[in-house]
């Protein structure tokens, strides 16, 4: 069945074909004109006679002799049409300018009958000229009359007011000179069907009304309502309009003057100091709203329709916001704006035209994008301020939430409203939401939207310090809950679940920095948020998030109570490793998981790595402190280790054991270090040997390396500035057995080790004679044997470098 518009709306439709057509019959009629002329122009060129020299319907025989046939061979640069052109416009415009020099330098030398002769003939004979020339069928020359024609016409208003008017005020003058033209023109055009004087008229046309609230001394309100009275006529002509060219300078000269007036009347009503003068400025702004609605309707374009509505609707949210501004507190007026841009859905379910219905739509949701941006400094305030806090912990709990917000910081003005605001906007889209496609994304904006709400809530209200703090836990304990609550509705992973838990975080770091200005704050938000997300971690999908989260806040806790009992650092490092601890503890559970909650492991070891190293900065101030953390710090890399997919993290046991027992030697001032070192060398080779002989697998680097490294590294760096002969003898002695066992059973470790031990060592030992050597030497002979030493490495590259290889390879079969 075939759906029939209202008669109304199926005669705009016709209009607007018919219009098109016209458009189209006279782009048509120009191109039959130019292709006639040019057929002409073709025909009427003489053609080259054939001659002997070629055949007919073929190319010359020869090459062209003579001027004449190339002159014929060669192409026109310019068509005939446009010469024609050119010469018109150029005539056209001397005689313009003749006539202008007459006018204004040879008018004094005439007296008043020959002025007026010679001028009233001028013209008449302008504009009389085009009929005689049109009936001839010489349009192109009628239209160069025509407009020297309209030239004239303006001289003859100088002249006229200069004669005759010479007492009348120039811009009163003008705006009744003006609208003369503009008819005269509109007239000479339409009953002549000449091209230009029609959209010359609409362009005067918009300068009479301006020109002559100008000339009475109108203020700014009459003169905004000039404009937009202006700005609908030119509307009016636009709509109306056959010819494009009357309809671009009818668009453009609404488009100027209804701007203006949009603006004059917008500035008029935010400027005003009482309802009546706002009032006033509204409906000049209610006005241009009507005038767009009615250019909207009749548009024969949906995108024009549709950005003419939407300028609609801003105006009229703008006029009902003016009114409101100095009718309410200042703090209601964005609300007041809300109001309004909430009205205008309302659209919708009305009978105007679906483009109307969107464009006042998007100017809705404009509005509501403008409040959010109003809120946008209350809500960065409310997140990045707490941060002033760490720089003065525990300095006392302030009197109210923003006073530890914007502390030292002037908070913005006029906020009280943004948790309204932002929740008006959240409830729109929760109920946008629902008949959208995009949905998910809607209901993310709005739960981002709602959060900023509460969050800004007890600022903008000045609640007590102790209510901005509950208040933020409940907005931490009900992003976990939605997160839970979201991945329950959906079976798996959501953005609404995702965004809720980011939202957790932010605000739990937020809330643990406000609580930093009092004690007993500190200690109670950091215990709950430890617990809240510790509980949350049980969810397998969470993990990855929430329990890096109560690791990172166990390791604050830690730090406050050490601070609160009053604990120095590297005491309070103690408490630090805790959290490391723990951390391989659950790591060690989940690793094994073939759930989801595996996926947590490496974000928990990560956060427990980073609590080790704040516990080992801490402590560095005390060495003996800073042994025992690097002790307890090796147990637990060596508790992981035992997990076959971390045996990795044996290299960082290794590394911390040794350290924590060259520290401990190292504030103990020990001066024979192997005394210690021996005894757990040797239960460490053995252990090694028992575990190789189980899993030939095993390295000598992992069975023999930690145990050979524990004595004969702080026994290097004790020969190292032993000026005595022991030592260096038994070190050397013992890493030649350790090199020469490593050779004869293969063992990479205790080669490498071993001879890297005792070339040190050697080093060590030939040093003052070396130094004795090149100190008795002349100086030049430091740089010849340096250079031969190179020639010789040059010459025998290739050579060495087949043996660097046969080198690493036989290293690398060891095992």
């Amino acid at each position: 069945m075939t759906n029939l518009p209202p008669p109304a709306e199926e005669l705009r439709i016709l209009d607007a074909e018919l219009r098109q057509l016209d458009l189209r019959r006279a782009v048509l009629l120009r191109r039959r004109a130019w292709l006639v002329h040019t057929l002409r122009a073709a025909a009427a060129a003489p053609q080259p006679a054939q001659g002997t020299g070629a055949a007919p319907g073929g190319p010359p025989a020869g090459p062209a002799t003579g001027p004449a046939t190339g002159a014929a061979a060669r192409r026109p640069e310019t068509t005939a049409p446009g010469v024609q052109n050119v010469l018109l416009v150029l005539g056209g415009v001397l005689l313009t300018v003749a006539a202008i020099a007459f006018t204004l330098i040879s008018w004094g030398h005439l007296g008043i009958a020959g002025r007026s002769l010679v001028l009233g003939a001028l013209t008449v004979g302008a504009l009389g000229a085009p009929v005689t020339l049109l009936r001839r069928g010489l349009r192109a020359t009628a239209e160069a009359v025509s407009g020297l024609a309209t030239a004239l016409t303006v001289l003859d208003a100088y002249a006229l007011h200069e004669v005759a008017f010479t007492g009348a005020d120039g811009v009163g003058y003008t705006a009744a000179a003006s609208a003369v033209l503009a008819a005269l023109w509109a007239a000479y055009g339409v009953r002549l069907g000449i091209f230009h004087p029609l959209p010359l008229a609409v362009a005067t046309a918009h300068l009479p009304l301006l020109l002559w609230a100008i000339a009475v001394g109108a203020g700014p309100l009459p003169l905004t309502a000039v404009l937009l009275a202006t700005a609908a006529g030119g509307s009016a002509v636009a709509l109306r309009a056959v010819s494009a060219p009357v309809r671009v300078v009818a668009v453009v000269g609404a488009l100027g003057t209804g701007a203006v007036g949009v603006l004059s009347a917008g500035w008029l009503c935010w400027s005003a100091s009482e309802p009546g003068s706002a009032a006033r400025a509204a409906a000049l702004l209610v006005v241009a709203a009507a005038v767009a609605l009615v250019t909207g309707r009749f548009a024969p374009n949906r995108e024009i329709a549709v950005a003419a509505a939407a300028a609609a609707g801003l105006c009229l949210v703008a006029g009902s916001a003016g009114v409101l501004r100095v009718s309410v507190p200042g703090e209601w007026t964005v609300p007041g704006c809300q109001l309004f841009a909430i009205l205008l859905l309302a659209a919708e379910r009305t009978s105007l035209p679906l483009p109307l219905r969107q464009g006042l739509v998007r100017a809705a949701v404009a509005v509501q994008g403008f409040a959010v941006l109003w809120a946008v400094p209350l809500v960065a305030g409310s997140v990045l301020g707490p941060a002033v806090q760490a720089v003065t912990p525990w300095s006392g709990a302030p009197r109210t939430v923003r006073d530890a917000v914007f502390a030292g910081v002037p908070a913005p003005a006029h906020a009280s409203t943004v948790p309204l605001v932002l929740a008006v906007v959240a409830a729109a889209l929760v109920v946008a939401g629902r008949r959208t496609p995009r949905r998910p994304a809607v209901m993310v904006v709005a739960l981002v939207l709602g959060w900023a709400a509460v969050l800004v809530l007890p600022v903008a209200l000045q609640l007590p310090y102790t209510a901005g703090l509950v208040t933020q836990a409940a907005v931490v304990v009900a992003a976990l809950g939605l997160a839970v609550r979201s991945d329950r509705a959906d079976g798996g992973p959501s953005p609404l679940a995702l965004t809720a838990l980011l939202l957790a975080l932010l605000t739990s770091v937020d809330l643990a920095l406000l609580s930093l200005a009092s004690e007993s704050a500190t200690i109670g938000v950091l215990v709950t948020l430890t617990v809240l997300f510790g509980a949350a971690g049980r969810r397998p999908r969470h993990a990855p998030f929430t329990v890096p989260a109560a690791l990172a806040h166990a390791t604050a806790l830690a730090c406050a109570l050490g601070a609160s009992a009053g604990l120095r650092p590297p005491h309070t490092a103690l408490l630090v490793l805790v959290v490391p601890a723990v951390a391989a503890l659950i790591a060690s559970r989940s690793s094994g998981s073939r759930s989801s909650g595996s996926r947590a492991t490496v974000p928990v070891e990560v956060a427990g790595a980073a609590a080790g190293l704040l516990a080992l900065a801490l402590a560095v101030p005390d060495p003996p402190m800073l042994a025992l953390v690097l002790s307890l710090g090796g147990v637990v890399a060596a508790a992981t280790a035992l997990r076959p997919e971390r045996r990795a993290v044996g290299w960082a046991a290794a590394v911390l054991l040794p350290a924590a027992a060259w520290v401990r030697l190292a504030t103990w001032e020990v001066g024979t270090p192997e005394a210690y070192t021996l005894p757990v060398t040797g239960p460490a080779l053995v252990v090694g040997y028992l575990r190789r002989r189980r899993d030939t697998a095993v390295s000598s680097w992992t069975a023999y390396g930690p145990g050979l490294a524990a004595t004969l590294v702080p026994s290097l760096l004790a020969a190292w500035d032993d000026q005595h002969w022991l030592r260096p003898l038994l070190l050397g002695v013992a890493a030649l057995a350790v090199t020469l066992v490593g050779a004869r059973l293969r063992l990479q470790a205790p080669l490498v080790l071993g001879a890297g031990v005792l070339a040190l060592v050697a080093l060590h030992e030939l040093a003052p004679y070396l130094t004795q050597v090149v100190g008795a030497l002349p100086r030049w002979v430091p740089p010849a044997l340096a250079g031969l030493v190179l020639l010789v490495l040059g010459a025998t590259y290739e050579h060495r470098l087949r043996d660097a290889r046969r080198l690493r390879e036989a290293l690398g079969r060891l095992r």
